[in-house]
């Protein structure tokens, strides 16, 4: 099967924007960056890249017959709200679990940001203790049953959408829409830059564009930037939802450890908890281009490609493409550090 075999319900606007980082091109003075915005990609509570993802999700919803998507992340969860909006939208039920994932000590933490907006939404939220990790979790699991209990029909929908069967498929249509706007824009992107942590993000793009070089398009390098601090288990989790998703739009080869490129350096001290160099990309992206990153993903996945970029990892001759996945509302509950 290819991609194009496998139902989509539309959730976004159509393909998200792509433009030039010029200024911020200028200041590094290497390889030119653009960026594409997740970020701006749907009318549903602000979008995101969980929104691409549940576009996939959405047609087994409906043939299931569910009335509540049963859903978890942290507290300043962009998954969350995302289902949240879609549940909504497709006039159904959520229940969702949000744990204290981040050790942050704001005190409007579980008020402000993404959880207010699942909370106006309808969403059934609760509250959990219980601290991050990118695996299967129990508390979601109990909430399942806990709907089943009470005769409702759930959906599950893990952490991100990742371990979900169609969890990746959002983001291999995600590499097919790169090459027909680098065709409109007559550009080509080399070298693209995307957070990793549960990882069907970042597994997508590497199933979508390995396609794309079977089928003659040319190689590039996708370069996942740790924001889990769990590197290993992250590494090993988006190999096996890449090879899931090759399997499912018959790719023809095993995804290797040689097509999973995920650079450390800028994840901070935990998932969630900023340092300075992700707080200098923010500010750095801000003041140069208007445009603003969060401090749990985008930051630093901005952390590291300043720094690629401006060594020269990156060649100076590339052409870099910043996916940008949005979360900017979990600013608000960072506002101590600005």
């Amino acid at each position: 099967m290819a991609i194009t075999d496998f139902e989509r319900y539309p959730l976004t606007f159509g393909p998200s924007p792509v433009h030039e980082l010029k200024r911020l091109s200028d200041r590094l003075g290497g390889a030119r960056v653009w960026a594409k915005r997740e970020d701006v990609n749907s009318g549903l509570a602000f979008g995101g890249n969980k929104t691409r993802k549940l576009e996939y999700i959405v047609p087994d919803i409906l043939a299931s017959d569910a009335d509540t998507l049963v859903s978890i992340g942290g507290y300043q969860s962009n998954h969350t709200r995302q289902v949240a909006a879609v549940a909504a939208h497709l006039g159904l039920k959520s229940r969702l679990v949000q744990e204290r994932w981040v050790d942050w000590d704001d005190p409007v933490n579980d008020k402000v940001g993404n959880i207010e907006l699942s909370r106006i939404m309808g969403a059934d939220v609760h509250l959990d203790s219980a601290g991050f990790d990118i695996g299967i979790r129990s508390s979601w699991e109990n909430a399942i049953a806990e709907v089943e209990a009470a005769g409702g029909r759930p959906y599950p929908i893990p952490a991100g959408a990742s371990e979900h069967k169609f969890g990746a498929l959002g983001f291999v249509n995600w590499a097919y829409e790169v090459a027909e706007q680098e065709r409109e824009l007559g550009v080509f992107f080399d070298t693209i830059i995307v957070c990793t942590v549960t990882g069907s993000t970042h597994a997508g793009m590497i199933a979508g564009f390995a396609a794309l070089e079977a089928a003659g398009g040319p190689k590039r390098q996708v370069i996942g930037i740790d924001a889990s601090a769990t590197l290993d288990k992250t590494r090993d989790q988006v190999k096996r939802i890449a090879n899931n998703a090759a399997d499912l739009i018959g790719l023809g080869r095993e995804i290797t450890d040689a097509d999973v490129d995920i650079r450390s350096g800028w994840e901070g001290p935990a998932y969630g908890i900023p340092d300075e160099t992700t707080v200098n990309a923010i500010r750095t992206t801000a003041e140069l281009e208007g445009v603003i990153l969060d401090p749990v993903y985008e930051g630093k996945s901005m952390a590291g490609l300043l720094d690629l970029v401006g060594s020269g990892t990156v060649a100076k001759d590339s052409t870099v493409l910043y996916a940008h996945l949005g979360g900017q509302l979990a600013l608000n509950a960072y506002s101590s550090i600005f």
